[in-house]
């Protein structure tokens, strides 16, 4: 079983590391230079991020040998959406984003939450349709001046 915790305020340095290491690591095949550029860095530059870590409910994958490294987070801002859910290439491919998801649809469910709701990037898309989640609407968005092709996506939690 993959370790999970809740992130705690202190993860936030770790968390922007997290992020920015996934875009770079993952992102190549999908992706131009200047996107992968303009989105590995949002993390690092938007008060928004620090503030939704805090806001959110968030739980972060850590190493089996140390809670303190962490391999992935995901969070939920607000309680019914998906916000951010983020893995290191190292940790890729090991159920980390699977196992995070499915305790944040448990938490979503708790609080009486029927559908989640997210925007989706290239990378997460297919996760989250293999884990039930299906697209609702094609949009693009700007990051840092450049343009990104994205999906708002949801998932019944009936």
């Amino acid at each position: 079983m993959l370790p999970i915790r809740p992130l705690r305020p202190d993860d936030c340095q770790q968390l922007i590391a997290v992020y920015h290491e996934a875009v770079i690591s993952q992102a190549g095949n999908l992706y131009s230079p200047s996107q992968i550029e303009a989105w590995s860095q949002q993390a690092g530059r938007n008060d928004d991020f620090r503030s939704s870590l805090l806001r959110g409910h968030g739980l972060v994958s850590t190493t089996h040998h140390d809670d303190t490294i962490i391999e992935a987070f995901a969070l939920l801002d607000p309680v019914d959406r998906l916000a951010l859910l983020y893995c290191r290439g190292r940790s890729s491919r090991q159920g980390r984003a699977s196992a995070l998801l499915e305790a944040l649809e448990g938490h979503a469910r708790s609080r009486g939450v029927t559908r989640l709701l997210t925007e989706a990037s290239q990378l997460s898309r297919p996760l989250l349709e293999r884990r039930g989640w299906v697209v609702d609407a094609e949009e693009t968005v700007t990051l840092g001046g450049v343009a990104f092709l994205r999906w708002r996506m949801g998932k019944d939690l009936l």
